[in-house]
């Protein structure tokens, strides 16, 4: 991994100043003597050219089995962005680089190869070929890379099995619901076992109680796999449940980078916290906010990891009223977990959350991106039943 360019050795895609822009030759936005040029006045020009920015100065990095999502409306740039890092959109300026190789780079056949063999993508579109079998359609990517073919059946089955769609392999996609289907898509994306997952808006199209049940079965598939994944929503609530970090776009720039509690308790501007402000705090407040670091535990006190949504550990409290222990990352006991210190950190939060967006100033940007190299874990929490061991 190319140190000139700030990579750290767990981050697995590093995306800096991605520009796509749609116009006359909107290279020309980018010469040489353009480099000093800032983010504002560039947009200025580009805009008074009659070209748009469809993705404008995109920063961020996504780390090594980290959920990264990218949120934002209709036209924010959010698809955009993902496919420019995997050149389905060729970016107009900047750098991408998954591990130490430069994507931006790479001519065709070595981008062909990047594909085949370290991407995995899935989209909306659920793109199954319909006169395949779900194996034949799964085991499709690797016939492309020329392995034979009882290695590829094989590799297939597994995935297949991996998604719980054990027992259709035979099944034509007329025959699959629309979650089997969208199954199909991803396990025919993890047949290549690719280094970093792409995917746009995967569960859009399917009806609540089915996406909430892919939803689950992808959280599922993501426990066992720990993928590196770049995945697109306009559902807050849906990036709360599978986010470790998030990243909210407008108009093609990027507003706020951070973890989902980030976002919620301190929203950069009235654009965030129109997303964040019908979030229940009980899915966002984790049990290092909610526990008093004042109390020391007691021993054989149940324990719950510091990143727990309270909303998890509600049923252990019931079983514990005098309190669980909250452990660090590093294992050591942060303070404890009570009922009241709940109750405080509920009015506290709300109280601080309403008055930071009375005063929103807006200047908080993406430069806001203090998190950038920590790993969340809200989508796996850790709740243990075992004993402070002091």
């Amino acid at each position: 991994m190319p140190e000139q360019n700030g990579l750290q050795s767990n981050v697995k895609l590093s995306c800096r100043n991605l520009w796509k822009v749609y116009g006359d030759r909107p290279k020309r936005h980018f010469a040489p003597h353009l480099a000093d040029a800032s983010t504002a006045d560039r947009l200025e020009q580009i805009r008074a050219d009659g070209a748009i920015a469809a993705a404008a100065d995109v920063s961020f990095d996504v780390h090594s089995g980290e959920i990264f999502v990218i949120m934002g409306l209709s036209g924010s740039g959010k698809s955009t962005v993902v496919r420019c890092l995997s050149r389905l959109v060729e970016p107009t300026a900047g750098s991408v680089y998954l591990d130490d190789t430069d994507l931006l780079s790479a001519s065709p056949r070595e981008l062909i190869d990047l594909r085949r063999h370290r991407m995995g993508m899935v989209f909306q579109n659920f793109g199954l070929l319909p006169h395949l079998s779900v194996l034949d359609n799964v085991a499709f990517p690797l016939k492309l890379q020329g392995v034979a073919r009882a290695d590829r059946e094989r590799r297939a089955a597994e995935v297949v099995d991996l998604v719980g769609l054990g027992g259709r392999e035979s099944a034509l996609p007329s025959e699959l619901s629309g979650g089997q289907q969208q199954r199909v898509g991803i396990a025919r994306s993890l047949a290549v076992e690719p280094d970093v997952w792409f995917l746009d808006e995967p569960f859009s199209a399917l009806d609540p109680l089915i996406r909430r049940q892919m939803q689950d079965e992808f959280l599922r598939i993501q426990r066992v796999l720990r993928k590196s994944i770049v995945f697109i929503t306009h559902d807050f609530l849906e990036a709360l449940r599978i986010a470790d970090r998030m990243m909210i776009m407008r108009g093609g720039e990027v507003v706020q980078l951070g973890t989902p509690t980030d976002l919620v308790l301190s929203p950069a501007d009235d654009y965030v916290a129109e997303f964040t402000g019908d979030v229940p705090l009980l899915r966002v407040i984790d049990a290092a906010h909610a526990c008093d670091r004042a109390v020391h535990p007691r021993d054989a006190m149940p324990t719950v990891s510091h990143s727990t949504p309270v909303e998890t550990v509600l049923p252990m409290l019931c079983e514990a009223p005098e309190g669980l222990c909250v452990l660090g990352e590093d294992g050591a006991p942060l303070g404890v977990l009570t009922p009241n210190s709940l109750i405080a950190a509920m009015a506290d939060t709300d109280e601080a959350t309403r008055a930071e967006i009375k005063n929103l100033t807006g200047a908080t940007t993406h430069g806001q991106s203090a998190s950038a190299g920590q790993n969340g874990s809200h989508h796996a929490p850790a709740v243990t039943t075992s004993t402070v061991s002091r």
